[in-house]
């Protein structure tokens, strides 16, 4: 197997034109990991500034009443990883910055653009698209004639006689043309593994990225060399392999991610925020509206301080009062935010069992999810964000409560020492031995695909067709 697999490499680069289309492969992508990279640093340089700068406000804000403060808000920004200039995923749609304040919750999560289950890379040079869509595209053209031409000059039969298996003859030429595949592939990430600043996450990350994409590029020449070897002539070798490989990066991904969004439909925004608007005002149940909750924290207070008054307790109501109703909100989130969450899941888990018909449905699931950048890694943002507000808003209204002031005083103030004992928001993102559980099937469908087209090619092909 290999002599044959050298003497592929032997006549594939004995071709000019191969020669020339590596080289400007090769420039191609060290050029977009670059580019890529550059970009990337210049984003994080951009945003640590925006970072320093927003804090720097916060620590120096003139004196006002911690209420104010909480409406004043702040703003929390999502790391941006190296592998950003890998594969961006959703990052470009959903960003990678939120406010934060009083009352009001992420409202980025259930926007229309964060919707989408599939997101188009064309139009966007990025290394996925040369990896995901060029390389296998040009692995097809170097692969498609690999038997049929054998048959046509007739120097496949000579290699019969001579004792080479089928089998051998038919996966060794597969192999080689994977290996091309590798080679471009390992370019790719050694430039972005030398390019970029990595630490062990990253390596990890960038590790399994190589096997994701070698698993793909595997399936892609098995299943090409297998129509050359089962079809008659090179044409009818080449139709089938290119529709396979349209349906499956251009018609499945769009019409099973329409059918997903049809089983598990997000409810549309208007309605969102109006459900959230009256389940606030009115009680979750319909039968706790704010007057009523209002009056009956009054009196608790009223009980447990022994007074007569609000003017009598020691304590600021007001404040009391704000942090009840962000508590009552945060039920409200947990209920709303909480079913879109599921339904995200159930999204994602649906699309995914595309993988059964659609090896690239995995491999880009699999790309943007090891980069970071997939609605998974997103919604664990949001969530670690959301909980970071609400610290900071009760670490205000306690203090608005507690801190002093007496009802109804909402000139009371507070100076730029109590703003900056307010700890800031450290995002850390998960590693991907915590995530890799919503992972599994994306790698369960590429190892079952590359058994079945490894099947393909030594069961299924008829030897009197080959000669």
């Amino acid at each position: 197997m290999l002599t044959i697999i050298l003497n592929e490499w032997k006549i594939l680069f004995r071709n000019r034109a191969i020669v020339y289309i590596t080289i400007l492969f090769i420039m191609s992508l060290v050029s977009v990991v670059w580019m890529g990279v550059v970009q990337n640093n210049n984003q994080k340089g951009i945003q640590q500034s925006a970072q320093k700068h927003i804090r720097g406000q916060w620590d120096n804000l003139k004196p006002m009443n911690p209420h104010r403060a909480a409406h004043y808000g702040s703003y929390v920004f999502k790391p941006i990883s190296i592998l950003n200039s890998l594969d961006d995923g959703i990052s470009s749609i959903t960003g990678n910055v939120l406010k934060l304040e009083g009352h009001v919750q992420n409202e980025i999560v259930y926007s229309e653009a964060s919707q989408a289950i599939s997101i188009s890379k064309f139009g966007k040079l990025k290394s996925s698209l040369l990896l995901q869509y060029m390389i296998p595209l040009f692995l097809i053209f170097l692969a498609y004639s690999s038997i049929s031409s054998e048959k046509e000059s007739g120097r496949l039969k000579l290699l019969v006689f001579q004792g080479v298996s089928f089998f051998k003859l038919i996966f060794s030429k597969s192999i080689s043309i994977w290996f091309y595949g590798l080679f471009l592939l390992a370019i790719t990430i050694s430039a972005q593994t030398f390019l970029g600043v990595v630490n062990q996450e990253v390596l990890n990350r960038i590790a399994l990225i190589f096997l994701s994409y070698a698993c793909y590029y595997y399936i892609i020449a098995c299943l090409t060399t297998y129509f050359s070897a089962h079809l008659k002539d090179n044409t009818s070798a080449l139709s089938s392999i290119l529709a396979t490989w349209i349906i499956w990066t251009i018609f499945l991904p769009r019409i099973w991610g329409n059918s997903v969004e049809k089983f598990y439909p997000l409810p549309s925004r208007q309605d969102f925020k109006a459900t959230m608007k009256e389940d606030r005002s009115k009680g979750i149940d319909g039968h706790n509206p704010t007057d009523e909750r209002r009056e009956k924290l009054k009196n608790r207070y009223l009980k447990q301080y022994n007074v007569d008054s609000l003017k009598q307790l020691p304590i600021n109501f007001d404040g009391i009062v704000m942090q009840e109703d962000e508590e009552y909100g945060n039920l409200v989130w947990d209920k709303h935010f909480g079913s879109n969450y599921t339904i995200y899941k159930s999204q994602k888990q649906l699309y995914q069992l595309s993988g059964i018909l659609n090896p690239f449905a995995s491999l880009q699931s699999l790309s943007m999810g090891l980069c970071g950048n997939d609605m998974v890694h997103h919604l664990d943002f949001l969530e670690k964000a959301e909980k970071y507000r609400r610290y900071l808003i009760k670490g205000l209204n306690d203090k608005h409560a507690f801190g002093g002031s007496k009802t109804g005083n909402w000139k009371w103030t507070v100076d730029a020492t109590f703003f900056k004992s307010v700890e800031g928001f450290n995002y850390r993102s998960p590693s991907i031995y915590e995530q890799i559980v919503h992972y599994t099937r994306d790698i369960f469908f590429l190892m079952a695909w590359m058994f079945v087209t490894t099947f393909l090619l030594r069961f299924n092909i008829n030897k009197n067709n080959l000669l």
